[in-house]
């Protein structure tokens, strides 16, 4: 089985035999781990694996900061580029590390966690770009005409956390995309009989859990941050990949940090407080925006569904 796109973003094309048997044909993203067991305890092995993948890059690329900032004789309790860096990378990692895990525990191809395509589809990536990229962008530097903490950076501090931003920040936003919406997403959405009720399960533990993750106590955060994670699961379904929601992730995060940089915010604190009387009415500002995305998407969508797996001899691929 396969789909039949109509939709002016999803059309079915032919190609050659190099979809993986592994990965079952007709089947929806997050159902692509489902199978006649439920295998729960593996699922719950992966999550746990997922967990210690984010806290030991973490911890390790943190360290490597630390002695970075001890021989250049930083602060350590400042946020400097090197502690930048190490955060970036060490989430970035959870890329590779939910490919193998997915690999090891299910013995599914780690690249079927790009789409239901098994690659990456840079044609939706740049579609996506261009058509909510701009909106997006702007909707989230409003939260920046709020009074903010100053610190004096250098130049060289600027100018250096200006290029880490720029180059690693997609990458971090990409990590946690894979993490989350990719691998826990699949592992939840399979341990249902029924594919609506995996993905129901999929989307709400993963963007409850994620939301909780950040340790935000402020309800305006809190409704951000749950609203975000939903629609980015729901999209990630819809589309069959994870294209849309890495554009969207990169494009909040890299504006942030750049207009953070741009204001010389103290990165420390502003990424530190999440606590409660932090946040403002202005947060629902993006989160109406991603929830207009996401029913645009599923508007074009309307008519064929979520986007499948496809069956041997053809693939889905997004074209004009």
């Amino acid at each position: 089985m396969s789909t039949t796109p109509s939709s002016p973003w999803l059309v079915t094309t032919p190609q050659d035999d190099r979809n993986s048997p592994s990965v079952s044909a007709g089947v929806e993203y997050h159902r692509v781990l489902a199978g006649e067991d439920r295998r729960i305890l593996r699922g719950l092995l992966a999550i746990f694996l997922v967990a210690v993948g984010l806290v030991v890059f973490s911890l390790g690329t943190g360290a490597l900061a630390t002695l970075v900032d001890t021989r250049l004789g930083n602060d350590p309790q400042a946020y400097t580029p090197a502690r930048h860096a190490a955060s970036m990378i060490g989430l970035g990692l959870l890329l590779p590390w939910s490919m193998l895990l997915q690999r090891w525990l299910y013995g599914v191809p780690g690249a079927s966690l790009h789409s239901v395509s098994s690659r990456f589809r840079f044609d939706l990536f740049g579609k996506a770009l261009l058509v909510f990229g701009p909106a997006w962008l702007v909707v989230n530097t409003v939260a920046f005409f709020l009074p903010a903490e100053e610190v004096p950076w250098s130049q060289a501090e600027l100018v250096a956390m200006f290029l880490l931003t720029i180059l690693l920040t997609p990458l971090q936003t990409t990590g946690e995309e894979y993490g989350v919406r990719g691998l826990a997403f699949r592992v939840i959405g399979s341990w249902t009989r029924n594919a609506r009720a995996g993905l129901v399960a999929g989307i709400v533990v993963t963007s409850v859990l994620f939301t909780l993750m950040h340790g935000s106590t402020d309800p305006y955060i809190i409704t951000w941050y749950l609203t975000l994670f939903t629609c980015l699961a729901i999209i990630t379904w819809r589309t069959g990949g994870l294209e849309i929601a890495v554009v969207l992730h990169a494009i909040l995060n890299t504006s942030s940090f750049l207009a953070a940089i741009l204001l010389r915010i103290d990165f420390g604190a502003a990424l530190g407080d999440r606590s409660a009387g932090v946040g403002s009415p202005s947060q629902l500002l993006p989160a109406l925006a991603v929830l207009i995305i996401t029913v645009i998407i599923c508007w074009w969508t309307r008519r064929t569904g979520p986007v499948l797996t496809p069956a041997s001899g053809s693939r889905v691929s997004q074209h004009p």
